[in-house]
């Protein structure tokens, strides 16, 4: 079973019930959708028909909502793109009509960057394709030299080499979307643009406002968030590694380090982590991934992450399902590597709480004993979390009541949830019940031995799992 779990976009390519169906049945766990694009009558029809199929399938998915940030990005050309002379001048104009550029200026969303930036700075457009050195700023015109020839297009997103714009993470149309975010059941809510850890809980402030529940999903993609990373890992619930605006602000040569480093961190702090940009972008248009995206793919996997992510590939590519199917492939061969599968997690710590002593005592017997599957019966997901942080090759079904639990599961790396309901197992017949259920859904049979963790207060929301039960079928 893969242990990795894949996150998929939905847009113009891939937002029919047919491809969902076909999507869901390659192995996507969760789907994103993208708030930077479409309406909100467009977003809530998604939600709805990603609950819809799923519920047909009988398979348990999730809904990331995915907020846009600020809008700090240029404006559009009279002819849709224009050529960028090497050593030409090239104004950045936040006074200039927005649909009024040309081959000499360009309007841009965020006003205030003139104010941001001066001479010797350096900006990186459209993911860095295009460079611009500040030679001076005169009121709302940024006067650049453009450092290679190239072109450039409408919308683009603009970004301070090093970081240093001082947009605020959540817009008004941020907090309008966590609204409907709210209203559609979103799962997880992704923060953009995030630069210290009261970003990220003013999001989580606003979904709890709205009556939500969702996961907050910090999206690490400025300069500033890696000088502050500590602090916005224990804010978050989920961090994601967005590569695409952090290796414009950080350097593409710092990437492969820091990647490893956030991923190594978040596990470290029982934190969930993703990791995404340009994974498969070359099925956007291509039946097979080149060899690179392979590599970074496994590289993702053998670094221990919870998630990898795909964007275009399924939002706007030609082969949706089949790019799911592929990179699903890829994370089970990795995951078959020794490096997967061993862990010195908390080895040299002690513990705070019965229910994670309960998690680390389970998977170091797992790891050393003979097992085929570990069964927990959780409430809120706490105990499989833990366990989750332990690499191992041994899955791990949680079973839980709840469709919010079930759903929030969907991300850990190795979990599985598994729809059950306490009232009909019984209190004194735990162990007969999730063994009669591992059988009847194919995971064990006679003559394998399973690992059950439970709390006494099952079905109890102040409850915890306080004990574990080796059991030979």
């Amino acid at each position: 079973m893969r242990r990795t779990k894949i996150i998929a976009t939905l847009g113009p390519a891939s937002s029919s019930a047919d491809v969902i169906d076909e999507m869901i049945n390659a192995g996507v766990d969760v789907f994103r959708l993208n708030f930077s694009h479409g309406s909100e009558e467009e977003q809530k029809a998604r939600a709805a028909l990603i609950r819809e199929r799923s519920e047909a399938l009988n398979h348990i998915v999730s809904i990331l909502v995915d907020l846009q940030g600020p809008k700090i990005r240029t404006e559009k050309f009279v002819d849709g793109r224009v050529q960028l002379i090497r050593g030409e001048r090239f104004i950045l104009d936040a006074a200039l009509d927005k649909n009024a550029g040309t081959s000499e200026r360009v309007g841009i969303a965020y006003k205030d960057l003139p104010q941001d930036v001066e001479a010797g700075d350096v900006l990186m457009l459209d993911d860095g394709r295009v460079e611009l050195e500040v030679v001076e700023v005169k009121g709302a015109e940024i006067h650049c030299s453009v450092a290679y020839t190239c072109e450039l297009s409408n919308n683009k997103g603009i970004n301070l080499q090093g970081g240093g714009l001082s947009a605020p993470a959540l817009t008004d149309k941020d907090k309008a979307d966590i609204v409907t975010g709210v209203a559609i059941e979103a799962d997880f809510i992704a923060l953009s643009f995030a630069r210290s850890a009261s970003d990220v809980n003013e999001c989580r402030k606003l979904v709890r406002t709205a009556g939500g529940h969702a996961a907050i999903v910090t999206k690490v993609e400025r300069a500033e968030a890696i000088a502050n990373i500590d602090e916005i890992i224990l804010a978050s619930d989920v961090i994601m590694v967005a590569r695409g605006d952090l290796g414009v602000e950080m350097g593409d040569a710092e990437l492969p380090a820091l990647q490893k480093s956030l991923i190594s961190k978040a596990r470290s702090n029982d934190k969930v982590v993703i990791t995404a940009t340009q994974m498969m972008e070359s099925m956007i248009e291509n039946p097979i991934p080149t060899r690179a995206e392979v590599f970074d793919v496994a590289n993702a996997v053998l670094d221990g992450t919870d998630a990898v992510m795909l964007s275009g590939e399924t939002a706007v590519g030609r082969y949706p399902a089949k790019v799911v199917k592929t990179m699903g492939r890829i994370c089970e061969h990795a995951e078959r590597q020794r490096q997967a599968m061993v862990s010195d997690h908390r080895v040299d710590l002690t513990f705070g709480r019965v229910d994670e002593a309960i998690a680390m005592a389970t998977m170091y017997t797992a790891n050393h004993l003979k097992v085929c599957a570990i069964a927990s019966l959780t409430e809120s997901g706490a105990t499989v979390l833990w366990m989750s942080r332990i690499s191992s090759g041994i899955p791990i079904f949680a079973l839980t009541p709840k469709q919010a639990t079930q759903r929030k599961l969907t991300m850990y790396r190795g979990v599985y949830p598994v729809k059950v309901d306490f009232a009909k197992i019984g209190p004194h017949h735990i162990s007969e019940g999730v063994v009669n259920l591992l059988v009847e859904k194919g995971i064990a049979q006679k003559g394998d031995r399973i690992i059950v963790t439970r709390g006494d207060m099952l079905g109890d929301q102040g409850g915890g799992s306080n004990s574990m039960k080796i059991i030979d079928l």
